[in-house]
């Protein structure tokens, strides 16, 4: 059944603001997404030198300790979602955004400075904890507000288009934390990198977001938001329970997805690097260099990917890609295990199926819920599933593979996270082209009537 509201009773469209100030709008989401990547990226691809440093026992214990650290941060995403979702609904999008970029640049920052576990023992995997948990709590409204930031600032019809450039920024982040560790691996070696040298790519992190904050405390907050202000004398967004009761249906399909999208996303570049040192017997810089060509090769096709979304929709994007992945997954992670050359391939072709996905998360979720909860929906459907599958992806598939001694386990994972998409996707609504002053929920219900 076509679902389009007819003109007279769809809600005017949203062209944007001018083109400076999107393209500032833009460029502001974006950075402070590739700041959260940025750290994901030299802590993932730094874990064998962060582990032997700050983490006591044998190479295989140290390396699980420091995955379920990974791991740890993404518990608190919920709480940071629960706490800066309905503060973005009522101060604004951009005063958060200033904050949370501050906070996850700072614990990244900080974590370069934490002495190792040969100087002050406990004290240095606790500090990493507590980082972490810092990082985690900020990154929970950091995400979900960057995305609605840039959703509600782009056209209508280009939202898919203007909206990739955050997962752009995403993979650039990681990208370029994974290419100093790279750097610095090959330039100090083993003895200095484990000594000092995996410090400096935490130190870096400092100045960026301090940048990234004075570019966010320059913007303007987003045009809907105002207009949202502006129509209500006392603003006062629904609280927790009224979300939960009337928007249920948003908050569960965009959970699914991103069950889906994130445990693709943490297995193929936070988990890849060690599986392909640990698993698959590539040598450090092999394991580094492998998910930084692949990575690349995904940022060229993301624009593309998100402007095709605008043409033909999301659901068809994402239709493609889950199925795509369902059933490729298996022979890629075959070709991955035979050696550099395949690894390379094998990523390539992973990251081109997951890319309809990421490209197109801006676009999409935002969409799915109504401005004066816009922030908060995303935010904490967003969060718990990440903080359930995702953050923990990493370290469920090292433990499925040390339990079962199947090295084919983290392709079987995602698998079974892409056919929980598929059916979440079944309840999507079409949001391509349509007005975020809509509740595109509520449509469906009025077209199914």
């Amino acid at each position: 059944m076509d679902t389009h509201v007819t003109a007279d009773t769809a809600a005017p469209p949203h062209q944007g603001g001018d083109r400076s100030e999107l393209k500032r709008a833009v460029g502001a989401s974006a950075l402070g997404n590739a700041v959260e990547w940025f750290d994901y990226g030299i802590y993932a691809y730094g874990l064998t030198f962060i582990s032997a440093a700050l983490f006591p026992g044998e190479t295989e214990e140290a390396v699980l300790f420091a995955l379920a650290t990974f791991a740890i941060s993404f518990l608190v995403r919920p709480l940071g979602g629960l706490f800066w979702g309905p503060l973005g609904d009522r101060i604004g999008r951009k005063s958060v955004l200033a904050m949370t970029i501050l906070m996850m640049a700072g614990a990244t920052f900080a974590v370069g400075l934490i002495p190792d576990y040969s100087a002050i023992g406990v004290w240095a995997p606790t500090l990493l904890i507590a980082l972490r948990l810092v990082q985690g709590f900020s990154t929970g409204g950091e995400y979900g507000g960057a995305a609605t930031f840039m959703a509600e600032y782009a056209p209508d019809d280009r939202r898919g288009f203007f909206g990739s450039f955050l997962e752009f920024g995403t993979l650039a982040g990681f990208s370029c934390g994974a290419a100093l560790m790279l750097g610095f691996s090959l330039w100090l070696g083993d003895e200095q990198m484990q000594g000092w040298g995996w410090r400096i790519p935490f130190l870096i992190a400092g100045p960026i977001g301090l940048i990234g904050m004075y570019v966010r405390s320059k913007m303007e907050d987003t045009p809907i938001f105002r207009e949202e202000m502006a129509a209500m004398e006392e603003r006062r967004p629904p609280g927790i329970a009224t979300l939960v009761r009337e928007h249920w249906r948003p908050l569960l399909v965009v959970g699914g997805l991103v069950i889906a999208l994130n445990v693709v996303n943490y297995t193929l570049l936070s988990y890849m690097p060690t599986y392909l040192q640990r698993r698959i017997g590539l040598s450090s810089d092999e394991a580094l260099l492998v998910p930084i060509i692949g990575m690349l090769f995904m940022m060229v096709f993301i624009p593309f990917a998100g402007a095709l979304s605008d043409r033909i929709g999301r659901r068809v994007m994402w239709r493609w890609s889950l199925i795509g992945l369902l059933m490729m997954v298996v022979p890629l992670y075959m070709l991955i295990g035979t050696g550099f050359a395949g690894a390379i391939v094998g990523f390539i072709v992973l990251g081109l199926l997951y890319v309809p996905q990421l490209a197109t998360i801006s676009a999409t979720f935002p969409a799915m819920f109504p401005t004066a909860v816009r922030f908060a929906g995303f935010a904490i459907a967003y969060n718990i599933s990440t903080s359930v599958f995702g953050g923990t992806a990493p370290m469920v598939g090292s433990g499925l593979i040390s339990l079962t001694g199947d090295p084919m386990m983290p392709a079987y994972y995602m698998m079974l996270a892409c056919v929980v998409g598929l059916v979440a996707l079944r309840f999507m609504p079409e949001t391509a082209g349509r007005s975020l002053r809509e509740d595109p929920f509520a449509r469906r219900d009025q077209a199914a009537g």
